[in-house]
């Protein structure tokens, strides 16, 4: 079965740090690219990070340069995305996206064929 779920979602103070998890099961990591987008509250869908099915990253929003990194575990089947120095900004709703049969990157929703359920994540003090 073709799935993706997302964890580790949760409430943060300003400069904390969470990991989110994105298990996919169905997919082959060195064929897909996964990625991570947020979306807050009345503003669009944002493509933030992706990587690769070589294992490139690619960078999406400016904002979160230097702060948010994108790994995976192909063992676990497992992509994480670490989030440092969290912002208040950063209170969004965070999906995993997977295009499971090309496996480069890319910014735009319509590329991804699969998606997570969501987790909320909340930076408040």
């Amino acid at each position: 079965q073709l799935q993706v779920v997302e964890s580790g979602g949760g409430l943060v103070q300003p400069g904390g740090s969470l990991r989110l998890s994105c298990a996919v099961s169905g997919f082959i990591l060195d064929n897909s690219a996964i990625a991570w987008f947020r979306q807050a509250p009345g503003k669009e869908r944002e493509g933030i990070l992706c990587i690769s099915g070589r294992g490139g990253t690619s960078n999406y929003a400016d904002s979160v340069k230097g702060r948010f990194t994108i790994s995976r575990d192909n063992a676990k089947r497992t992509v994480y995305l670490q989030m440092n120095d969290l912002r208040p900004e950063d209170t969004a709703v965070y999906y995993c996206a997977a295009q499971r049969v090309r496996p480069n990157c890319s910014g735009l929703r319509l590329y991804y064929n699969y998606w997570g359920q969501g987790t909320q994540v909340t930076v408040s003090s």
